[in-house]
Formats: C-alpha cells, structure tokens, sequence
C-alpha cells in the first residue's frame, strides 16, 4: 500500500541587499593660489578614490570651499553640508584633516556634534579619527584646538614679518601699485602719465567743490575709464582715491592696524600731488562730513 506523504514547500528566502552608504566629500583651501588648488585637487582625488574603494560606499555629493581675494573666507558649501545634514539624506561626511573642516576649535566641535546628533559620521582620513568612535570623540576636540593654536602662531608670525619688513623699509607692499602709478622692471613705483593726468582731474574737481557724482559723470562725459577698465567709476574707488597719501609721495603701513605701530616712508617715490593740495582736499573732506552728518562748525 502506497503511503501518503505530506510535502510542505519551504519557499526560498533572499536576503535583502545591504544599502549603500551615501557618502559626502569635504575639502577646504585658505588661498586660491595655483599650489593650493593643487593640493585641493590632491585633496579630492585621494578622497574620491578612498570612496570607490571602499565596499557599501556610495559618493553622492563633493563640498569645495576657497578663498578668493575677491569672496574672502567662502563657507558656502560648508553652510550648504550643514543644511544636508539635517536633511537625513547623507550618512558619512570623509575630510583629510580636522584643520580642512573648520576655520576654528570651537566651530569644528560644534558642527561635529550637531552631525552625530544627525547620525551623520565623519571621517578623518589623514588623522584616523572617526566621530562615531567613543575613543576618538576626545582626541578630536584634541586635535582642533592644537590645530587652532597652530594656525594663530602661524598668522601671528606672518603679522611679525610683515611689521618687521615694514619697519625695515623692505616690505613688497611699499611699492604696491595704485591707479596713477606702475612698476617698472626693477618692481618700483613709477607714475603712469596717462593716470597721473585723470588723478590730478579728479583732485581740482573735488577741490571745485563738485560732489563725487558729479565727479564721475564729468569722468564718463571725458570717456575715461574706471581702474578696472570699466565706463563708469565707483563713488568708493574715487573717495579711496582722495584719501590715498601715496599720491604725495608718502607710503604708510599698517595704518588700520590698531594693534601694531604703522610705519611711513616719505619721498618713497615721485607725487602726483602736493602735499598741499592733498591736505587741502583732506579739510575740504571733513567739511562735507560736518554737513552730511547735520553739525556744521562756525570755522572750517
């Protein structure tokens, strides 16, 4: 007799797939020299790389902060990897150094624990240092400061030797050029006739008592061009202009400085204009400022 067997199926089961980890790229230079962005591209390569070699990782954004002479201190793609982060999106943020994170201790220990609070990790590569580890949370804070103190006495000996050269007489700066000027071969300030002749324009017409836009409209009606090469001129680059002792001859460093000595070198190189009319137009300055401001004095 043919026994009846009862067969019970046991459907096969497949494991999920592990997802990927979204992964973020943090970069930082301080200047936008050309061995900067060097090292910036040296920065984003090996931690790209680090990214595609590493197995669950996927790169799903790349943050490049710069500063420039023109923008400063950029933060942008700093300010925008805050805002990602609370946007549950990224998982890791990787960056080389602590020092490339954050421009200070304070700043660094702080957005780090806003991004743990996030469960966001990150990754130090060069320092080897992970935030999502209980023994490196201390060696971190650690690290930013020293790399804070480090920084201040490396701005602070870059202060010294421009003071020191300053005082010297042997600073670059001395000779940095200006509108109305150019350097020669040798790097020294040489009047520029062309320029010299709309400096000394803009001086008598101050003097003539014609207001800063009346001033540019009487340079636009000339069809002279800005120092940037642009038809019209800024109410800021002529107010510089007339406030600019470089224009008698005279150099002085570190003037806005209130916490180092500034230095002067008279007769550093050739006037555009005297030292009379300068001071002249310096009164005729403080005049239209006691009137602007409503507290006109009885003597000018």
């Amino acid at each position: 007799m043919e026994s009846n067997r009862k067969v019970t199926v046991i459907p096969a089961t497949i494991s999920p797939k592990k997802t990927d980890k979204m992964v973020v790229i943090y970069a930082r230079e301080s200047s936008s020299t050309a061995e900067q962005l060097r090292a910036l591209s040296v920065q984003l390569s090996r931690l790209t790389q680090k990214v595609a070699n590493h197995e669950g990782w996927k790169l799903y954004d790349i943050f490049l902060d710069v500063h420039t002479s023109k923008t400063g201190s950029s933060r942008e793609q700093f300010n925008r990897l805050h805002a990602q982060a609370y946007s549950g999106i990224i998982d890791i943020v990787i960056s080389t150094t602590i020092s490339r994170f954050g421009r200070n201790a304070e700043e660094v220990i702080e957005f780090l624990r806003i991004l743990r609070a996030c469960e966001v990790r990150v990754i130090f590569v060069d320092d080897g240092l992970d935030s999502f580890k209980d023994s490196d949370t201390l060696m971190i804070e650690l690290f930013a400061a020293l790399s804070q103190a480090e920084n201040n006495n490396r701005s602070e000996a870059i202060r010294w030797g421009h003071e020191k050269r300053a005082r010297q007489g042997q600073s670059k700066f001395y000779n940095r050029k200006v509108y109305g000027y150019k350097n020669d071969s040798k790097g020294n300030l040489i009047i520029d006739e062309y320029q010299a002749e709309n400096v000394k324009l803009i001086f008598s017409l101050y003097l003539a008592r014609l207001s800063l836009l009346k001033i540019i409209r009487e340079l636009e009606k000339r069809k002279i061009k800005s120092p940037k090469e642009k038809e019209t001129w800024s109410k800021r680059s002529i107010d510089t202009m007339l406030s600019n002792e470089k224009y008698t001859g005279r150099v002085i460093l570190l003037k806005n400085n209130n916490s180092a000595p500034s230095y002067e070198f008279k007769e550093h190189h050739e006037a555009i204009i005297s030292e009379e009319i300068f001071e002249e137009v310096q009164l005729e300055k403080q005049r239209r400022s006691n009137i602007e401001n409503g507290n006109r004095k009885s003597k000018i």
